[in-house]
């Protein structure tokens, strides 16, 4: 179990490619005979963190460490008779590393730091200083030119890598801002027809998407899909799909199946061999009221009566992208007054619960039973809050549904 008291405790990265147990000094012990006159000492005058400050047991337990680096020195308090009393003043030198002992000696003498040595230079180069803590512990500041040197290394290293962080920040701010023009921004009009969709996205981007389309008069095309992968990646095989559809959908309505052929050909075509995608698509007809779809590996679609039956829109082909020679069937429900149409990726259903448990498709249709008289945008709110309710912690997967309902029309 994490203890917060120790969260500010320096830290050191370890090699990848080490094949040892990871091992490096936590603490060196300095006996001291007043804890409050040693950290006056370390923290007010040579401006060290106090890292941690607790009762532990019958005593104490300090530890201090200058503002950076992994070195942190323990304080143990000790008092006359104890059989460290007399290691007090006789603990290891300590010495520290600056890149301007001249400066941090200014620095410290002028907070009332006595130096038993000023900087000079000894006859293996470089600079050093000496100095005690009240105790009379020996402590060293040493300058290297090698070792200056290292230090403008790994300052320039870490500058460009902020720099770099910054920079794939902004990408990817910018990659969320162009992906969410991708989702549908206007919403054709029917008669019979009332819908809503949303995507909660697990990142910054996503491999989810869903989509309106207007197929021509009285006509709409309801899309949503679930892209192989995560993150980047699947958000860029997604811009594809979506570009595909899009650009091959006019005169959907009358030939389906090779409307979505064509765009499985051109996203095979585009993508690695290992990209895919379910994708669920349907054709609505607002005079007919008749919903006629193909459920390309996706996950069954739930088609609520309004007399309370649920019917799945089980697969009718496999998924997309995979193979070049690809066939697509179709089938068709007719709708009435209040029957509701639900799309919905994985997210949903497999969000977990601290225990383990799936949302689960159970959990869906009762919630959707619940809200049967609610409108399209209030059940899409309504089921996200509670998969978030269900799965409280980190998002894992995009929350992506469409929720399309027949309504009285004509």
């Amino acid at each position: 179990m994490s203890n917060p008291a120790t969260a500010q405790w320096p830290r050191t990265i370890p090699r990848l490619d080490s094949q040892d147990p990871y091992l490096r000094i936590l603490f060196i012990t300095i006996f001291v005979r007043d804890f409050e006159r040693s950290i006056q000492f370390y923290v007010g005058q040579l401006g060290f963190n106090l890292l941690f400050d607790s009762r532990v047991g019958t005593g104490r337990f300090v530890v201090v460490g200058p503002p950076d680096g992994s070195a942190t020195l323990s304080l143990a308090e000790v008092t006359p008779g104890a059989k460290e009393y007399e290691s007090i003043g006789r603990s290891p030198t300590i010495v520290f590393l600056s890149e301007n002992v001249v400066a941090k000696y200014e620095q410290w003498r002028d907070r009332g730091v006595h130096f038993s040595e000023p900087p000079h230079k000894p006859v293996w180069g470089g600079l050093y200083a000496s100095l005690e803590d009240p105790d009379g512990n020996s402590l060293k500041l040493v300058e290297s030119d090698d070792l200056s040197r290292n230090l403008d290394r790994e300052r320039k290293s870490l500058a460009e890598k902020i720099a770099q962080e910054r920079r794939s920040a902004q990408e990817l701010e910018f990659a969320k801002q162009v992906q969410a023009r991708l989702f549908p921004q206007i919403l054709p009009q029917l008669e019979s027809l009332e819908y809503a969709g949303a995507c909660i996205q697990a990142r910054e981007v996503g491999g989810d998407y869903y989509d309106f389309l207007s197929l021509g008069p009285q006509r709409l095309g309801l899309v949503l899909g679930d892209i192989s992968g995560k993150g980047m990646p699947a958000a860029l095989l997604m811009a594809n799909l979506q570009a595909n559809l899009r650009s091959q959908y006019v005169g959907a309505w009358k030939e389906p199946k090779q409307f979505l052929e064509s765009v499985n050909r051109l996203f095979y075509q585009n993508t690695v061999e290992s990209a895919y995608a379910t994708l669920f698509f349907a054709e609505y007809d607002d005079n007919a009221r008749r919903v006629r779809y193909a459920n390309c590996g996706h996950y069954s679609a739930l088609l609520l009566r309004a007399a309370g039956r649920v019917e799945r829109l089980d697969s009718t082909s496999t998924v997309l992208g995979l193979f070049d020679e690809w066939k697509c069937e179709t089938d068709e429900r007719d709708l009435g007054p209040g029957d509701t149409l639900v799309l919905y990726t994985d997210g949903v259903t497999e969000s977990f619960d601290g225990d383990g448990q799936e949302f689960g498709e159970g959990r869906l249709i009762e919630t959707l039973q619940r809200n049967l008289s609610s409108r399209p945008q209030e059940v899409v709110s309504t089921v996200v809050n509670e998969v978030r309710t269900f799965s409280p912690h980190e998002q894992h997967d995009d929350i992506t549904l469409i929720v399309a309902k027949c309504t009285a029309g004509y």
